[in-house]
């Protein structure tokens, strides 16, 4: 087990360049592995998630080889069952996108997933496929892995997503390049659009409609066509340095090169209504952000402004120190992620010395001034709350101690995430 204890750090400078986007990563080489013909894939993430999509790729028939910087493919496009379950490890973007492209592979797939995603139901994903004529089970109601799907001709539809997911909508997507006629899905809130653009890059015919709040996403069947792919950094990954950076007391941090769709930098908006001193450079459609030493103030944060809800934890630590509190409205996703993150999150937040109460969906964060805290954090095998303790842990009071235990769960994601806070400035023992 690897446990990391930090001490409060005042000041934190330098520049951090977060891992390549997760969720493009992902998607990348599943296009890529759809596709006949040669694609290569620079800044790909080496999160052991995206490196999970990576061998069930190639067991499903795909060629890759990686020399550190270029990932290259090589695919007929034609993809076969494997005789060996595909092992998604802890990464429900991998099963649930995965079940979209198994749905139109003929054959019998077992999907697997570490105990973490062995808990997280896979229901929402099973519901759209088997209309379009696949057959999945699992175990219980709600379909927890090992999830099997059996590959069939697929039919279109047109699909409304009940609870906002980028990942159901990709899933369905996905499954419609096999389909026969045009599949839609229907959102009545926008997500991640990064299956649609990423589809539209490669050459599908895709359109996408914004409706309201919400969008229509239109897909023809065909293969995506081969191509190279560029992975900017991941915003959900540049948000604990940015949230260092304003918490800090003196310095500032640059975080370079993040993914500038709008869905992806709700954060930042957070954070700047907060009383976060920002600088957000546009560079060709990708984001540099300066973060300097802020005063925050409590804000009212709907669901919508961070689609994925992945910030939350890390939002919270920022509301923790604030000046008055906040509240996150209609969170309750939260608790179908890769722990409770909901309950988690509110734990955290008590265990380094605030308030936090769970209200239905919503969560209320209220600062106290408790002085030093001595905290043992269990982050449940959850990246996002591990990493989210040691920030919170950077800007605790003067003679504080937090000990993390179980670090080894950030690696699914952000494998270089302590070795870039040191770079900054942080006190980091790793035991």
């Amino acid at each position: 087990m690897s446990v990391h204890v930090i001490q409060p750090c005042f000041e934190l400078s330098g520049t951090v360049v977060p891992p390549g986007d997760k969720s493009i990563s992902h998607r990348a080489l599943m296009l890529s592995a759809l596709a006949n013909g040669r694609s290569e894939i620079r800044g790909l993430s080496s999160g052991l998630d995206v490196m999970a999509t990576m061998r069930i790729m190639q067991q499903l028939g795909a060629q890759i080889d990686h020399d550190g910087e270029v990932v290259r493919v090589s695919s007929t496009g034609e993809l076969s069952a494997s005789v060996d379950a595909l092992d998604c490890g802890n990464s429900g973007t991998t099963m649930r996108l995965l079940a979209g492209i198994c749905a139109g592979i003929a054959g019998r797939h077992v999907l697997v997933g570490d105990d973490s995603l062995s808990m997280r139901p896979m229901d929402r994903v099973a519901v759209p496929l088997e209309l379009m004529g696949a057959t999945l089970s699992g175990n219980g109601e709600r379909l927890t892995p090992p999830l099997i799907v059996e590959g069939a001709s697929l039919r279109s539809i047109s699909y409304s997503v009940p609870v906002p997911s980028a990942q159901v909508k990709s899933s369905v997507l996905l499954a419609g390049l096999f389909a026969q006629g045009e599949t839609s899905v229907v959102e009545e809130l926008r997500t991640r659009a990064h299956t649609e653009e990423m589809l539209v890059e490669a050459g599908v015919l895709v359109t996408s409609t914004d409706v309201g709040e919400g969008r229509v996403v239109r897909l023809s069947p065909s293969s995506p066509n081969a191509r190279n792919w560029v992975v900017a950094s991941d915003p959900s990954q540049a948000a604990f340095a940015i949230v260092a950076g304003v918490l800090a007391q003196h310095g500032s941090v640059l975080v370079r090169d993040l993914y500038g769709g709008l869905e992806r930098l709700g954060f930042l908006s957070v954070l700047q209504r907060m009383g976060a001193d920002l600088t957000i450079v546009d560079r060709d459609g990708r984001k540099d952000v300066v973060a300097r030493p802020s005063k925050l103030e409590g804000t009212t944060i709907n669901s919508s402004e961070i689609p994925s809800v992945d910030e939350v934890p890390i939002l919270a630590i920022a509301a923790l120190r604030a000046t008055s509190p906040t509240r996150f409205i209609d969170v309750g996703e939260l608790r179908l992620k890769e722990s409770d993150r909901l309950t988690a999150t509110a734990n955290l937040v008590r265990a380094l010395g605030g308030g936090a109460t769970i209200e239905g969906d919503d969560l209320l964060i209220e600062p106290k001034n408790s002085g030093a805290v001595h905290a043992q954090i269990d982050p449940l095998h959850d990246h996002r709350l591990a990493m989210s303790a040691a920030i919170g842990a950077l800007s605790a009071a003067v003679g504080s101690t937090v000990t993390i235990f179980e670090t080894e769960c950030i690696a699914t994601s952000y494998p270089m995430f302590f070795d870039d806070l040191i770079s900054l400035g942080a006190h980091v023992d790793h035991k």
